[in-house]
């Protein structure tokens, strides 16, 4: 995709304005931490990978200026903020934490020196992601041999989530790189359509057939045949292998295995939350009810309206059929296929 989602540059960071999509593309630019938390809490960047990337270089950010005990008093501050933008991703909570780290490991630094060293480790973590997210695709494609490949998705798992190239996207890219035919089916995805605005705007942009339904039309598409597997990325899998995912994925499962279609999941192992037991421990996000009230800041639901709003849901790993990771693709038990590809060994 000719579009970078986030970019370090001079000391700032460039990030498309997803909530714009597909009408305009406007590039935001944020030159402190707490820029970059108001772009993640209002979603002009998403995905789980796509804001650990950012959180990142918003500590970068935070933290110029500082050096010594200053720095570890100004680092709380930074972390408390990103932390506190969208509690479900766990990326970004990883990301941070990372960011710590290496502050504590050169506290000796200079200001200068300091900032340079914390700049270089959110360019490693960008690009790890964009390492993985390849690797991640390569795993996948292997993993599906239908030739022609017609992909379901919701959501959107690609370029605009992460670094670049994409999770369950990437798998689509990588399909499509080795030479065959691959389609896909985007859930529009309510409330924000992130598979209707931005999972059809990347695919026609990187000319990849692409077809939208509405997301009540899913377990007609699936009925009728045709469908060679459901890929889903993560914003948290935990360490059983329930999956935390954009809300209307559970349901999609729940739909898949009725119809004996696989039901994949794309996940960066930064995705993985090994501390996590189940899905009943992951925090699901609430989000604002405007976003079910309002449609482009009109109002098309009564006003004063009671609203349930979840960003997530929760698929319970039995309806997983597979978890693709950048390390191989891991099968039930989840338990132990996820600690081995967390370790570093390999399952394929």
């Amino acid at each position: 995709m000719s579009v970078k989602t986030i970019e370090w540059r001079a000391d700032s960071v460039r990030m498309i304005d997803q909530r714009l999509l597909p009408a305009r593309e406007v590039i935001r630019v944020c030159r402190d931490y707490r820029a970059v938390a108001d772009a993640i809490r209002t979603m002009v960047i998403r995905g789980a990978p796509a804001i650990g990337v950012a959180a990142a270089m918003g500590v970068a950010l935070g933290l110029r200026g500082f050096s010594g005990a200053r720095a570890r008093t100004r680092f709380e501050v930074v972390a408390r903020t990103l932390k506190a933008t969208r509690p479900t991703a766990v990326n970004l909570a990883w990301a941070v934490d990372r960011m710590g780290r290496v502050l504590g490991e050169n506290l000796a630094l200079d200001a200068s020196a300091l900032y340079r060293r914390l700049r270089d480790e959110a360019l490693a973590i960008y690009n790890e992601d964009l390492a993985a997210n390849r690797a991640l695709g390569r795993h996948g494609a292997a993993l599906l041999r239908d030739d022609p490949l017609t992909v379901l998705t919701h959501c959107n798992a690609g370029a605009l989530a992460t670094a670049g190239y994409g999770t369950a996207l990437g798998v689509v890219r990588a399909a499509r790189e080795s030479g065959r035919q691959v389609s896909v089916i985007a859930d529009e995805t309510r409330p924000f359509l992130q598979g209707s605005r931005l999972t059809a705007w990347e695919l026609r942009k990187d000319k990849i057939p692409v077809t939208v339904i509405a997301d009540n039309m899913a377990a007609s598409v699936l009925r009728a045949g045709g469908v060679s597997c459901v890929i889903v990325g993560t914003d948290r899998t935990a360490a059983n292998g329930d999956v935390a995912n954009k809300i209307g994925t559970y349901p999609l499962a729940v739909m898949a295995r009725r119809h004996g279609v696989p039901f994949y999941v794309a996940a960066p192992l930064s995705s993985i939350d090994l501390g996590c037991r189940s899905g009943d421990a992951i925090p699901i996000e609430e989000r604002s009810g405007l976003e079910l009230t309002e449609f482009a800041g009109r109002q098309v639901a009564p006003r004063g309206v009671k609203t349930f709003n979840p960003a997530f849901d929760v698929t319970p790993a039995e309806l997983v059929t597979a978890i693709i990771t950048e390390r191989g693709v891991a099968r039930p038990p989840y338990t132990e296929s996820l600690a081995a590809l967390k370790r570093g060994d390999s399952t394929d």
